[in-house]
């Protein structure tokens, strides 16, 4: 059979050392607006290379007449440019013999690969493993301890996290949730059906010598599991089901939040969950330190504490009811009988926010204090910011942890920068930090009496890098309950702590000591007094100068471990739109 060049050798006209002779089929080449896609090569629809001219027209004499432009006159194609053309087609053709000469030896070795493969899961199904008895009795151990069993023959159960299959051995990280730990399988252990078909995510058991790694090897701390028995509990599915289709690290959005139950099972997803959980017992440590109780108000309440416009409603047996937007109330009529006390709750906000730092559910850490003054308290605040961070990096595992996630962090300077609210928004305006008027849309400077936005105010605590007791707010932009600030009344011993990268974790304030007071808090917001009475009562049996505050936990988890948004720091995240899994 004759190639495509020998029939272009017959069909194109002239020769190598004289000019190309129109003898042919006229076939039209334009370089310029020609197309090999959806040309036929007439003078009205062009074809675009002379390659495909004569791909195209194998078989039939032609004449190819070609022009670099359409302003251009078309020309017969010179002598070197036809045979430059015959050249490529005859490079081509060789490309695509060899291609076509790979394929099918790729196919033949993957087939034969696929036979022999199939060959030897058939084999491994006849290898039963059984466990030595005559080796010593295994210990049933947690991975966190096998520091201590080195040398020793243990029993080990887990998830299969990484897995990496060699021609004779299998190595895995196995994962129990105390930690994790390098097996090494060899030998039949490596051989049977359930090694060779073995996936992410498997539960498995396995029996072997705890081992130090040889010098220059690494593995989870510094040893791993050799292997003498082992059994596959339960089969993770592979190909389409498998664990990696369905999170990655490339993972985003409404994947991620969909299959927060897999995404957990990760190494940053876990290890933020486990310094959340120092972090809590490093502040239960600095609450007992300063003789603080910790007790458990209800979350379902008939009251407001930040306005009813954030509220979640339910219907409690026939009568109007919510979800707690804080504690904070009922941590107050414990000081006459516990004295200094704190909780660790759940509160609800129906804010529709979007917003990297705001979440539906959230766990509030609260605190009441008696008897204190407002400096009192922006010093207890601070103190126990930087004993519970002390604390949590005085564990080896945690701070290694914390390190891992956040390598640049650095435990707060004290004392705290304090920043008066009005002086706050002299620098806003003095830094060109602007805020959106309500009207017209336009960026505009701050005035005294703005709630400042949440962007300016993360702006400005960015631009000086530290932690920040703003302070003194107007009492427009407060709650009722907060106590003004003497002789200048527009304004409250309010405190927000703002910190760098995240904004706002506490927000705080005294409270309003006096009952006449407090009443006329009331009025000013609309608030009705009756179902309050218990809240009233306070300042009527003994009351006191008392403040408290409400840390964001998940809002600080992010500063510490450097979080982009709250939502990594919450083990099943709420938001708008957003109540599953």
């Amino acid at each position: 059979m004759s190639s495509l060049i020998d029939k272009l050798q017959e069909l194109t006209t002239g020769d190598k050392d004289k000019d190309s002779k129109a003898t042919g089929t006229p076939v039209y080449v334009d370089e310029s607006s020609g197309s090999d896609d959806t040309g036929n090569g007439t003078v009205d629809n062009p074809y675009q290379t002379v390659v495909h001219a004569l791909t195209s027209t194998k078989g039939h004499e032609v004449s190819i007449f070609i022009r670099k432009s359409s302003t251009e006159e078309y020309a017969l194609i010179g002598t070197s440019a036809l045979k430059k053309a015959k050249k490529t087609i005859e490079i081509n053709e060789k490309k695509a013999k060899k291609a076509e000469e790979n394929k099918e030896k790729l196919e033949k070795e993957a087939a034969d690969s696929k036979v022999k493969d199939q060959k030897k899961l058939e084999e491994s199904k006849k290898i039963v493993l059984k466990e030595d008895p005559s080796l010593p009795a295994a210990t049933k151990a947690k991975i966190y301890t096998l520091k201590q069993q080195r040398g020793n023959r243990v029993r080990v159960f887990g998830w299969v996290h990484r897995l990496r299959q060699q021609k004779e051995n299998t190595f895995l990280v196995l994962r129990d949730g105390t930690g994790f730990l390098q097996c090494f399988l060899s030998g039949p252990l490596a051989q049977t059906y359930d090694a060779l078909t073995l996936t992410l995510e498997s539960t498995v058991e396995i029996v072997g010598s705890i081992k130090e790694v040889p010098e220059g090897k690494t593995a989870p701390d510094g040893h791993e599991l050799v292997a003498d028995y082992w059994k596959l509990l339960h089969a993770a599915p592979g190909g389409d089901d498998a664990f990696t289709n369905k999170v990655s690290e490339e993972s985003e959005g409404n994947v991620v939040a969909d299959n927060r139950h897999l995404v957990l099972r990760g190494e940053k997803a876990a290890a933020v969950l486990r310094v959340r959980a120092a972090m809590l017992t490093a502040f239960r440590k600095s609450f007992e330190k300063h003789n603080i109780v910790e007790v458990t108000p209800p979350c379902m309440v008939q009251t407001q504490v930040e306005g009813g416009a954030t509220l979640f409603k339910l219907d409690y047996y026939g009568q109007p009811a919510f979800l707690t937007q804080s504690s904070q109330l009922y941590l107050e009529t414990c000081l006459p009988s516990l004295g200094d006390v704190y909780c660790i709750q759940e509160s609800f906000r129906a804010e529709n926010s979007h917003t990297r730092r705001h979440l539906s559910e959230y766990t509030h850490l609260e605190a009441e204090l008696a008897f204190i003054n407002f400096d009192d308290l922006m010093t207890h605040i601070e103190a126990v910011i930087c004993e519970s961070v002390d604390i949590l990096l005085s564990d080896p595992t945690t701070e290694a942890l914390l390190r891992t996630l956040n390598p640049k962090f650095t435990k707060p300077s004290r004392p705290f920068m304090r920043l008066n609210y009005k002086d706050a928004i002299k620098y806003l305006n003095e830094h060109g930090i602007k805020r959106k008027d309500d009207v017209t849309g336009e960026l505009v400077d701050h005035v005294v009496g703005d709630d400042i936005a949440e962007a300016a105010e993360r702006q400005m605590t960015d631009q000086l890098g530290v932690p920040i007791f703003m302070y003194g707010f107007p009492k427009e932009i407060k709650a009722f309950y907060m106590k003004k600030i003497k002789g200048d009344e527009g304004f409250t011993e309010s405190v927000d702590l703002l910190m760098p990268n995240v904004g706002e974790i506490v927000g705080g304030s005294m409270r309003i000591s006096d009952m006449d007071e407090l009443l006329e808090g009331y009025k000013r917001e609309g608030i009705d007094p009756a179902p309050y009475y218990w809240f009233t009562d306070q300042r009527k049996y003994g009351t006191c100068e008392h403040g408290g505050y409400g840390l964001g936990v998940e809002r600080l988890l992010a500063w510490l471990c450097d979080r982009y948004t709250v939502r990594e720091c919450s083990l099943y995240p709420r938001w708008p739109g957003r109540a599953t899994p």
